[in-house]
């Protein structure tokens, strides 16, 4: 397997770059992500340009451990910089957000040894994960080998590993058979299958194949994505003294989908008011729409809409904190039925934007839904997000209760 890395720490690129400088960087890029909405979308991925670009701003290291190279920065900072990213275009944004908030989970998880591999010598990290268990992990007592397929693993063209979920095998039932698996890219194949879907076109939702992938014993951990026990702590906790890697996965995950559709809210309303302001009304009395009271109306129900549900976004990167700094400090450990609050808290807000949007698209006028207009491409993006299975509120909202009521235990 080779000689294993050694555990020095990396320098960061910029250290003196602070969160606001790195947001500013995100809104500096709108306008270039917007003139390449089209052709990201045919590529079915942002070009090598714009990844050199994302590289160059450090969005890749924002949530990534100091010690490796990254920048540390909170949650709440990566979800700003997913609503500005996605402000200028949704699924590129999709692709790299996607793939730079793996960092946290390499970083809270894995041991060092693992960490150390997948940082790298130069901290140049990007990672597709899926949660669905669709391959497997079986020891053959000195090595972990790993096979399966995973479709829609976003943000695949530019990983530099993938972190699947993965049944263990040798194990009978129950939450022992989960596991992730952390697998470099010289041991995985990405298909040319993303595209032909109805929007988020170029998030580089790829299908990942592996076969017999041969790991370290530290590149595969018994974990369950969608419940992680953190009552005892975490490896990255521990190693890096940062409460933001002691947290549980799901309503940080889902905070990342509804902070990027809060960004394509807000595009979509740029996009709106571009319309009104240069088009008239169809009847007597002819005048620019945006004086019109009825796309003023319209206009104002989607500018509440979608900071309502930038607010619900942003706090919850500040609530998951919270959590992770109590159970840290000693109080009761972030517990499972506050990730599914919070996870479900973030579905409403998701719910919030799709509002908006689907009011903007039919009152835009119908040649917004024409091919190459942004509005169509928006109101394609955001039903992609509505039919994505963490959007489905009402299966979240029986989980929550059945918790809630003591029906299920606290790792069921």
């Amino acid at each position: 397997m080779g000689a294993p890395v050694a555990h020095r720490p990396l320098p960061v690129p910029e250290p003196e770059l602070t969160p606001e400088a790195m947001i500013e960087r995100a809104r500096a890029l709108r306008g270039r992500l917007r003139e390449e909405q089209d052709a990201t979308e045919r590529r079915g991925h942002y070009s090598q340009e714009t990844h050199k670009e994302f590289v160059h701003a450090g969005f890749y290291r924002t949530l990534q451990p100091r010690r490796f190279g990254g920048y540390e920065f909170d949650v709440r900072t990566f979800y700003r910089l997913a609503i500005e990213l996605a402000r200028g275009d949704p699924s590129a944004a999709w692709c790299l957000i996607l793939g730079a908030g793996h960092a946290l989970m390499l970083a809270s998880y894995f041991d060092e040894p693992a960490q150390a591999a997948g940082f790298g010598p130069d901290g140049e990290f990007c990672a597709a994960s899926v949660a669905a268990p669709t391959g497997t992990a079986k020891s053959d007592g000195s090595e972990w080998i790993v096979s399966g397929t995973w479709a829609y693993a976003s943000g695949a063209p530019y990983s530099t590993f993938f972190i699947p979920s993965v049944l263990i095998e040798g194990e009978k039932t129950g939450r022992a058979r989960m596991g992730l698996a952390l697998i470099p890219r010289s041991q995985w194949k990405m298909l040319d299958d993303w595209g032909a879907v109805l929007g988020m076109r170029g998030s580089g939702s790829n299908t990942i194949v592996v076969e017999e992938a041969r790991l370290p014993e530290s590149h595969v951990i018994r974990l369950d994505m969608l419940n992680v026990d953190v009552s005892a702590g975490t490896p990255g906790g521990r190693l890096h003294g940062n409460p933001m890697y002691a947290g549980r996965c799901g309503s940080f995950f889902h905070g990342e989908l509804v902070s990027l559709m809060v960004g394509l809210g807000y595009a979509a309303i740029d996009e709106y008011e571009q319309i009104i302001r240069t088009r008239k009304t169809l009847f007597p009395p002819i005048e620019p729409r945006y004086l019109n009271h009825d796309y003023q109306r319209t206009l104002g129900l989607a500018l509440g809409l979608v900071h309502a549900a930038e607010r619900l976004a942003v706090h919850a990167g500040e609530l998951y904190l919270d959590y992770c700094q109590r159970g840290w400090e000693g109080g009761t450990p972030f517990s499972l039925e506050e990730d599914l609050a919070l996870f479900a808290s973030l579905e409403h807000g998701g719910r919030l934007v799709w509002e908006a949007v689907e009011l903007l698209f039919r009152t835009a006028s119908s040649s917004g839904a024409r091919n190459g207009e942004r509005m169509q491409r928006y109101y394609r993006d955001i039903s992609m997000y509505r039919g994505h299975m963490s959007a489905q509120y009402e299966t979240a909202a029986e989980r929550l209760a059945r918790v809630h009521l003591g029906l299920l235990g606290s790792f069921a």
